[in-house]
């Protein structure tokens, strides 16, 4: 079997998450984050989208991850996001977690809006 390194070369990796917070990069942070292939933003929710939209010609996809469970966004938000022509993955944040590092390591033009679980 051969064995490949993994490699993040835009962006660091979602290490590990658990209740209220995030590690990236090694370092633990509370509360919402926003992911972006050059830079990371503390993220308040789905009312929270200015910088997102700010920056759509950054992203091809943007994964959502929704907490615990997966859930429905608002729809002002999606059609901001359809408008600004973001693709749009909506799914729980463990899930949304596992996808954006794969992507990542692919070198993709990808983001994520994560609320903790």
């Amino acid at each position: 079997m051969r064995l490949t390194e993994i490699t993040y070369d835009t962006a660091p990796p979602i290490d590990s998450y658990g209740p209220g917070f995030f590690r990236i990069d090694g370092e633990v942070i509370h509360g919402g984050q926003l992911l972006l292939p050059t830079e990371r933003f503390a993220w308040s929710g789905f009312d929270d989208t200015e910088t997102i939209l700010s920056r759509a010609k950054l992203l091809d996809v943007l994964f959502i991850g929704t907490g615990a469970e997966i859930t429905q966004i608002p729809k002002a938000l999606r059609t901001a996001l359809d408008e600004a022509e973001i693709g749009v993955e909506l799914m729980a944040t463990p899930t949304a977690c596992r996808t954006y590092n794969v992507l990542l390591s692919e070198g993709r033009r990808i983001g994520a809006a994560l609320i903790p679980v």
